[in-house]
């Protein structure tokens, strides 16, 4: 069973990360697959470019074998859909495997205006990240498990909702410190940041 995991990633930090390893961590999961996204069809478009973009993930993630960077989002042109990604995704690695699609409360609250959700859980299941004692969405409730080792029995088309580490780190946040001159260490790898510093980003 893997996640996969989309964002802008722009740039990528501890918040993404600490999650993403949360996530991993609870449901067992395989490996966690990053994908950058090249044209997010719910938000402005990234600062940077794909290729910067990607590097930053690349190096935030390459001491961790159990996460990996799937660029096929920045491969193809036009708006990153997550029923367009899952579809590629089974084309690769066949019809019976658990994927699970991992996504924020925020963005689950809107899932129902998303490209094809039903299709969407067709080909995965949904892993919602939610804040400790946060209350479950009300949403798809006929779909929802509390049990993760439901979702390793089929392929998709179930819903958990997973508590993670809050960490009030932010890639605006991140971006408006750059910007004014001020020093994002500690809120992202040092790896990311030598890149950001060496390329001149978000100034």
């Amino acid at each position: 069973m893997i996640g996969v995991l989309g964002g802008t990633f722009d740039p990528i930090h501890y918040g993404h990360l600490r999650t993403a390893l949360d996530v991993q961590q609870a449901l067992g999961l395989d490996e966690i697959r990053l994908v950058p996204l090249r044209d997010p069809p719910h938000r402005d478009a990234p600062l940077t470019t794909p290729r910067q973009r990607l590097e930053m993930v690349q190096a935030a993630v390459e001491s961790n074998p159990l996460f990996h960077v799937d660029d096929r989002e920045l491969r193809r042109d036009g708006k990153s859909y997550s029923v367009d990604t899952l579809r590629s995704l089974r084309q690769e690695l066949g019809d019976t495997l658990p994927i699970c699609l991992v996504m924020g409360s925020d963005a689950f609250r809107g899932f129902a205006d998303w490209h094809q959700p039903e299709n969407i859980l067709e080909l995965a299941h949904l892993v919602i990240m939610q804040r400790p004692g946060e209350a479950p969405i009300d949403l798809y409730r006929q779909r929802i498990t509390n049990d993760p080792a439901q979702l390793k029995t089929q392929r998709g088309g179930l819903i958990l909702f997973q508590a993670v580490t809050q960490l009030e780190i932010s890639a605006t946040g991140i971006r408006s410190l750059i910007a004014k001159g001020r020093s994002p260490r500690y809120l992202l790898p040092k790896r990311v940041l030598k890149i950001i510093e060496a390329q001149g980003l978000y100034r």
